[in-house]
């Protein structure tokens, strides 16, 4: 099954759109081969300001149907409480509102834009999608990380090349709970980073401390802004490391 088979047997869909490169492009391919579609932003605490701004910006410039869905995070303790699982319950929020607005607007059929690159294994929030029946085709037609940013570059969609993200309550350990004024410092820091030129970062809580996580290539630009970048984030952590070796590569 191809994406174009997909659409044509279910033409009218709901996409649960991030503004991230997956959702971005499985919704752009919707409107190509869909006959009815409609996008859904849960706008939470866990959401940058910059991620918002991207989805509204791919809907008005590719002419999607966008809906934006308010929701406090941090009034569903199962989540602010940050077990091994939350994932799971986050999920559970955030799609049982899209859900709920999309059977209110005519739409039976939810996806998301998880691709055949996201490895299930231990992955709770998955499971949540499992259980609420929302469909992820660009994992059903068999749609890498890969193959969704070759798509996108030949269709001209900015999202092509964007990094891979993940919602800033990542960056704080299970058990540890999630409070706002965490993930507001977590975003300021993020934020300098990207003003500075980074592209694949990561600033982890640890214990009112920040761990800075970069890619290899990042660290020589690191040593050049690094007093700059210590003094700023001073202001929202006791203390501010560099990880020495990178957690991740960027994709």
């Amino acid at each position: 099954m191809d994406l174009e088979e997909f659409f044509k047997e279910n033409p009218k869909v709901a996409i649960a759109f991030s503004g991230g490169s997956d959702s971005a492009y499985l919704s752009y391919a919707a409107t190509q081969y869909a006959k009815c579609v409609k996008t859904y932003f849960v706008k939470t605490q866990f959401q940058p300001e910059s991620e918002y701004e991207d989805a509204l910006r791919f809907a008005k410039e590719y002419s999607i149907d966008l809906t934006v869905i308010e929701s406090d995070i941090l009034h569903t303790k199962e989540v602010t409480d940050n077990p091994a699982n939350r994932c799971y319950y986050c999920k559970q929020n955030i799609f049982a509102k899209i859900k709920e607005q999309a059977l209110k607007d005519g739409f039976d059929v939810i996806l998301d834009g998880t691709n055949a690159s996201d490895d299930d294994t231990d992955r709770p929030g998955m499971k949540a999608l499992s259980e609420m029946n929302i469909l992820s085709p660009l994992r059903m037609c068999g749609i890498t990380k890969n193959d969704v940013r070759e798509l996108a570059k030949e269709a001209g969609l900015f999202t092509w090349d964007k990094p891979a993200y993940a919602c800033l309550a990542t960056r704080v350990p299970a058990e540890t709970k999630i409070t706002g004024d965490i993930l507001n410092s977590t975003e300021k820091a993020e934020s300098l980073l990207s003003s500075l030129g980074f592209t694949d970062y990561r600033v982890r809580y640890r214990d009112g401390d920040a761990l800075i996580q970069l890619v290899g290539e990042q660290h020589e630009h690191y040593a050049e802004v690094k007093d700059k970048v210590e003094a700023e984030l001073k202001k929202y952590y006791k203390n501010v490391s560099l990880d020495p070796t990178p957690r991740w590569k960027s994709i």
